[in-house]
Order: structure tokens, then C-alpha cells, then sequence
């Protein structure tokens, strides 16, 4: 396998324990069991220490963490990746449609986890697959994928604290009335299904901002919105549900209504991604346009 993930980073007060200031760099208490008990290494100026070295300002100290490995049931398959980004840390990738983002009961091969594991053994990344933002089989569009489980509770923290921005163009049926709205309502899973979710009272909160791009007609002459969506909550199925709740479900959506008379697939693209760099604080801002068979259904502005 190849280099094992590591972090770096200058003591900046005198004094300091070690633990203490492992934990500033946002390293959880498990990680760091894990380091003590699984092979991971700490050094303070390249000699070894224990968490409780008092450090002194402007030492440098790196964390060696474990060796992870493929979880056994994640198959590993090779297969072209469309990569927006890469780095040591992040892999953002454009996911096409008619692909999981994680392998299932039903269908254990072909999905995108499953080419990124082999995309990590080729390129010697000792990491087994940590997704980050999850796009339904059918959406295609921009996902993140962390490199390390570090890296992935960094992101996880970010999502919890609402500081990564997901946006989405789609196409729904009939011609929305209002130019923006914010739709806030609750959803929780629908009682006659293991699958469906609906708008409900005692469902989680939920919001989903809604904007109006175009307005138009399809090629059999019913009217249809190309719409720009950003989620402020992460529910599952949130802007298939909302829109139908409107009363617009998603063109190609079966599932909440729509009709698949001219599309095989829910008009749904994940155009815009922005968060924090986990480990620099950069700001990073991703875009994607949507695939140009689903603008094609706009087939005549109003």
C-alpha cells in the first residue's frame, strides 16, 4: 500500500500538552485510540512521544494515523471516474446517472464507492471510501468523497454546522408561479413504504429553497420549469418530496408523480458544491452544468 495519511501542524504556545493540542486540530477521541492501538505514530521534531509531551511553541509535531483498510464487503472495481477535483485529502467527482453512489443488497457492483476503491488501490491511497454528500441512483452531478476517515469527520463537522453549500438545478412539471419561495416542511418516511418519504407533521424539519430559471413548454406541449433548488437541510429524497408537495413533481420522478414519457430518469442535477478545505480553510467552490438531455426538455420558453 502506498504513504498513510498524515497530518502536520507548528505548537503555538508554550506549555501545551500534546493531547490538548492534538484535539485543537479537530482530532476526535476515537481517532486517537485508534492511532495509540492500531499503528498510528505522534512525533514532536521527528522522535516519537506520548500524548502528554509538554510542547513548546513552534514545535512541530506529525500525526502518522493507521493504515485503513477496504471494508470486506465493498467489492473493488475499475472503471472511469469523471474527477472535478482531487487532492491528498478530497476527491469531487461529476456522477452520471443511472449509478449508486454506494453498492446495496440488490446490486453490490457498479456503483461509484465501488470505483473509487479501485481508483484508490491503483493510485496507492490506503483508504477505504468515505462519501461525503450522496446523490440518489438517478441524480447526476457533483459528489465529495473524503480520503481519510479524518477527513471525514472534519466534513461531517462542517455538514452538522450547515457550512457546506449544495445546490441543484431541476426540471418539474407545470409552470411554477412564484419566481423564488422557501418551502419549509417537515418529512419523515411514508407508512406504506420502506422507500417513500412524505411531507408529514411529525417528520424531521425541512427546508429547501426554490428559485425559477425558465418557464416553457416540452416537446409534447406541457408546460415545464427549470428550477434551482438549495438545500438547507439533508433529508432524504428533500427536493423530490418538496416539489411534489408544490404540487411540481420532478419530470421523470415516478416515485412522487412525474411522468417518464419523455425522460427515463428524475430531472435532477447536483450543479454547485461549496465548503471549507478540512484541512487549510480555503474556501472551495465546484460547478457542474446540467447534462444537455435534460435542458433539452425546456424545448420552448414561455
Amino acid at each position: 500500500m502506498g504513504k498513510r495519511f498524515q497530518l502536520q501542524f507548528q505548537a503555538e504556545v508554550d506549555g501545551q500538552l500534546l493531547r490538548d493540542a492534538i484535539s485543537r486540530q479537530g482530532i476526535s477521541r476515537k481517532a486517537l485510540t485508534s492511532i495509540k492501538f492500531n499503528g498510528g505514530t505522534i512525533h514532536v521534531n521527528g522522535v516519537e512521544q506520548t500524548v502528554r509531551y509538554v510542547l513548546k511553541k513552534g514545535d512541530q509535531i506529525t500525526i502518522i494515523f493507521p493504515e485503513e483498510k477496504v471494508s470486506s464487503g465493498l467489492i473493488v472495481e475499475y472503471g472511469k471516474l469523471n474527477i472535478v477535483y482531487e487532492d491528498e485529502a478530497l476527491l469531487i467527482l461529476n456522477k452520471p446517472p443511472f449509478m449508486n453512489t454506494i453498492p446495496s443488497r440488490e446490486q453490490p457492483t457498479g456503483s461509484i464507492a465501488n470505483m473509487v476503491s479501485g481508483y484508490f488501490e491503483g493510485q496507492g491511497i490506503p483508504s477505504t471510501v468515505h462519501i461525503v454528500t450522496r446523490l440518489d441512483r438517478d441524480t447526476s452531478g457533483l459528489l465529495c468523497i473524503a480520503k481519510h476517515r479524518h477527513i471525514h469527520h472534519l466534513m461531517g463537522l462542517q455538514q452538522r454546522n450547515k457550512m457546506i453549500n449544495k445546490q441543484y438545478e431541476a426540471m418539474v412539471h407545470g409552470h411554477v408561479v412564484l419566481d423564488e419561495q422557501i418551502v419549509e416542511a417537515p418529512i419523515g418516511r411514508k407508512e406504506t413504504s420502506i422507500i417513500e418519504r412524505e411531507v408529514r407533521h411529525d417528520g424531521q424539519y425541512s427546508r429547501t429553497d426554490v428559485k425559477v430559471l425558465k418557464r416553457g413548454y416540452m416537446k409534447n406541449g406541457e408546460p415545464i420549469t427549470h428550477v434551482r433548488l438549495k438545500l438547507h437541510t439533508g433529508r432524504t429524497h428533500q427536493i423530490r418530496v418538496h416539489m411534489a408537495y408544490l404540487g411540481h413533481p420532478l419530470v421523470g420522478d415516478e416515485l412522487y408523480g412525474g411522468s417518464r414519457e419523455l425522460y427515463n430518469r428524475q430531472a435532477l442535477h447536483c450543479v454547485l458544491l461549496e465548503m471549507n478545505h478540512p484541512l487549510t480553510g480555503e474556501n472551495l467552490h465546484f460547478s457542474s452544468e446540467i447534462l444537455e438531455s435534460m435542458a433539452r426538455l425546456l424545448n420552448h420558453e414561455s
